[in-house]
């Protein structure tokens, strides 16, 4: 893709974590783009730095983390714009009128004492939109309709509805400012195999009639293969592999990702074929020297152990940090 069709880019992202005993990178130097109308998916183990990573994009890193160094640049004005050097009133349009989130276990964040209507009617007076209560409500419905839930829904409360009922109600709420981007953190993680299918129809859907660019974060490759067109992955704070989603699950080039891969369980393979990825994932106080996934990948050798690997070009659009890539 050309350069004109990036609407985010990260460029050498730190975010640092102040414990009392110590100090951690959650995020240590990293650097991805985000296309126009592209389905990105980040994945990895519990830890790896997602999460912060999710919230970095919008500025929300919560405390004791800050943002240490790097850019966050947001194309979606014309000429790129450093998000992180927004001034608070520009910052406000661009989080939910650009660029929206969806959090982890965001079924919780709804008010249980006021009905799901009032919820969209806060969000657009928040953001001093000149609209009235009816102009809210139809705009609301329709987008109801996107995510296959009756009209009706505006008229509960939180605890009338399911899980799945919820989490497509806040995506509806993600979508009450016309964002750009959506930015989709675990979604599917405390919801049942059937609902998550939903969920998953649900923002294919979005995506593809709203003309949505979506950013989705889990730690379950299963899911981006049918949500994605390109997936990152991230072990340690750092990105170990970039590729479009069919070269990640047909011909992963790091070994960390050929590990997540032998972990999925396949419906119609041998559940014994299912391996798990020896070792821990290491402590970021103190992570290892050279790769940080040498510890427990079995390719290591004496360079993996003393040098960090540099993201490499490979071509197609893959990227991998790995100096015995060829070996797989």
């Amino acid at each position: 893709m050309m350069s004109k069709n990036i609407l985010l880019e990260v460029k050498n992202l730190e975010v640092v974590y102040k414990l009392s005993n110590a100090t951690l990178k959650a995020v240590d130097g990293i650097s991805f783009e985000v296309f126009k109308g592209e389905k990105l998916g980040i994945a990895g183990e519990s830890g790896c730095g997602k999460s912060t990573l999710a919230y970095s994009l919008l500025g929300l890193v919560p405390p004791p983390g800050y943002i240490t160094k790097g850019e966050i640049l947001y194309y979606g004005w014309g000429n790129p714009v450093n998000v992180l050097s927004l001034s608070k009133r520009k910052m406000q349009h661009y989080r939910w009128e650009e660029t929206s989130i969806v959090f982890q276990a965001a079924q919780s964040t709804l008010n249980p004492v006021i009905k799901i209507k009032e919820h969209f009617i806060d969000t657009v007076s928040a953001h001093n939109k000149k609209l009235n209560r009816t102009q809210v409500y139809e705009y609301t419905k329709k987008l109801l309709k996107h995510v296959r839930l009756d009209e009706s829904v505006l008229d509960m409360y939180p605890h009338q509805l399911s899980g799945g009922m919820k989490q497509r109600v806040i995506i509806a709420l993600s979508l009450i400012l016309n964002p750009k981007v959506l930015i989709l953190d675990e979604p599917t993680s405390a919801l049942d195999l059937l609902t998550q299918e939903y969920i998953i129809e649900v923002i294919n859907e979005l995506s593809k009639n709203l003309n949505l660019t979506v950013i989705f974060i889990t730690h379950d490759l299963s899911i981006l293969a049918k949500v994605t067109t390109r997936i990152v992955i991230m072990y340690a704070g750092k990105i170990v592999e970039i590729a479009p989603t069919e070269e990640i699950f047909y011909h992963p080039r790091h070994p960390y990702t050929l590990g997540l891969m032998r972990a999925i369980p396949s419906l119609a393979g041998d559940i014994n074929s299912v391996k798990s990825i020896p070792g821990e994932v290491p402590n970021l106080k103190n992570p290892p020297q050279g790769c940080r996934f040498h510890p427990r990948c079995p390719y290591a050798t004496e360079i993996c152990k003393s040098t960090e690997p540099p993201l490499r070009d490979l071509g197609d659009r893959h990227y991998v940090a790995c100096h015995m890539w060829k070996e797989l």
